[in-house]
């Protein structure tokens, strides 16, 4: 058996589906996959900044 795997658009899913139904049971396996499931999640990650001892001037950082 070989696996295929195919993107299609939202608007012809369910002709795709329908054709692969109609395919002989055991010559055809379907799985379906979300493709919201199928991404990877991204790292966040943090930047830390020290800022002690630092006097915050609000005229300051609007001149800017």
């Amino acid at each position: 058996m070989q696996t295929l795997r195919v993107e299609i658009n939202d608007t012809i899913v369910d002709k795709v589906l329908y054709f692969l139904n109609n395919l002989p049971q055991s010559d055809v396996k379907l799985s379906i996959e979300n493709s919201e499931k199928m991404k990877t999640p991204r790292k966040l990650s943090s930047i830390s900044l020290k800022t002690k001892g630092f006097k915050f001037n609000r005229d300051d950082a609007n001149e800017r």
